[in-house]
């Protein structure tokens, strides 16, 4: 301790820093570092360039020099909010509500991510803190937690270790274990230097030939489905893309709208004579409420594809409608279906929501695909990056696994 000049004893004070020290400023400062750092994970990492999100490789080392458990969730919570901060904008889209709407769902869902790391986060260095880690990084990545374990680290492995397939992902996921032990800064230079390596080296995914993904901009709204004047403008598109040498077409998730019988005879009937195969994103109701689904559609026949797995929570997924007797939201099928038999070839099927989650193409990739469709409907996600993150999550996991990938969405 020093003196004034009038005798009194006071703190002392670092040349460098010009307010009095104390272990509570030394630790508000260390936080608000951290949440700022992982705030810049999220944004620049989840941009929806498929090549910085080797940044998100940078969360697992601020959660563990996080001072404490508040502060892992505050860091926690940062980086979450900030991958997913399209999501408020469209909720308003969709719903046609406020703001404060969107911000309660947007806060809400970043709840199941910050809870499971700050429960596990630990402020002992070393082997326990490096299995907690682990721990957290595969509960958010399945179901129940996995239902909203967006913006996941182990996303980035196809950017840093592309075409390693299943051993690029072990090492994806030794790297962000090394990022939580003090070896984090040789882990840094070491995924560093791959990905610098791979950027210099990029090439996107590929496209199977005879095969093309047709965008639409028919826009949309909440419970708004194809009308007659849509489905014709579709078909037509189908036949120009036949007219050019294409043997398969991708629609886009709810291109064909309600799937009912006299849609199939519509589709059936066009496409009567034209050589084409079409994957239409389609609606289909029952008495407990709807499938989101992919058909197959040709001159032929047509038949159901595949059902989502995981769609939409809140919007689409409403599971709590059966709690209280009511029907209406769309069927979740967790791990049904994960690979379809499409256009002579194994496909795994990925719409919209799917693809922001780790789970379902993984799973996909267990049983050896051999081409990626991934559809979705953004016309809700105006003035936000949310397709922008879906495309580029979606060819992260299609250049890890070396797989031709096709998209086709309706913004």
């Amino acid at each position: 301790m020093t003196r004034d000049i009038s005798g009194r004893s006071r703190p002392p004070v670092s040349s460098a820093w010009p307010f009095p020290s104390s272990p509570f400023t030394r630790y508000a400062v260390k936080t608000v570092g951290l949440m700022v750092l992982a705030v810049a994970a999220g944004v620049i990492g989840w941009s929806g360039h498929p090549i910085t999100l080797p940044l998100a490789f940078g969360f697992p080392a601020l959660w563990a020099n996080s001072p404490s458990r508040v502060a892992a969730g505050i860091v926690s919570a940062g980086y979450f909010l900030a991958a997913s901060r399209g999501l408020p904008q469209g909720v308003v889209n969709y719903f046609g509500s406020g703001i404060a709407e969107g911000l309660a769902l947007w806060l809400g869902a970043s709840l199941a991510f910050v809870a499971v790391h700050a429960v596990l986060w630990t402020s002992r260095s070393g082997r326990g803190r490096t299995v907690r880690y682990a721990a957290a990084a595969v509960i958010i990545s399945v179901p129940p937690f996995g239902i909203v374990g967006w913006a996941h680290p182990i996303t980035a492995a196809g950017i840093v270790f592309p075409g390693w397939g299943w051993w690029g992902l072990g090492a994806a996921a030794i790297g962000l274990l090394a990022m939580t032990t003090k070896f984090w800064p040789i882990a840094t230079l070491v995924l560093g230097g791959a990905f610098a390596w791979s950027a210099a080296t990029w090439t996107e995914p590929s496209l199977p030939q005879g095969w093309i993904g047709v965008d639409t901009k028919f826009g949309g709204e909440r419970g708004k489905y194809a009308g007659l004047f849509q489905h014709h403008e579709t078909i037509a598109a189908i036949k120009a893309a036949a007219a050019q040498g294409h043997k398969v077409v991708v629609l886009p998730e709810g291109a064909a709208g309600v799937w009912t019988p006299t849609v199939e005879r519509l589709w059936v009937h066009e496409l009567r004579g034209v050589d084409i195969t079409v994957n239409a994103g389609a609606i289909l109701v029952d008495g407990q409420g709807y499938d989101n689904v992919m058909v197959e559609i040709s001159g032929e026949g047509a038949r159901i594809l595949y059902r989502e797995r995981m769609p939409v929570p809140i919007s689409m997924w409403q599971p709590w409608l059966t709690l209280i007797a009511e029907s209406g939201g769309a069927q979740a099928h967790f791990f049904a279906n994960p690979i379809v038999e499409f256009g002579g070839a194994r496909v795994a099927p990925l719409i919209c929501y799917e693809q922001l989650i780790a789970w379902p193409v993984l799973q996909s990739t267990l049983y050896s695909p051999d081409i990626i469709v991934a559809t979705g409907n953004g016309w809700w996600t105006d003035g936000t990056s949310i397709v922008a993150i879906q495309k580029s999550a979606t060819i992260a996991w299609a250049r890890l696994f070396d797989l031709p990938l096709i998209m086709a969405f309706n913004i």
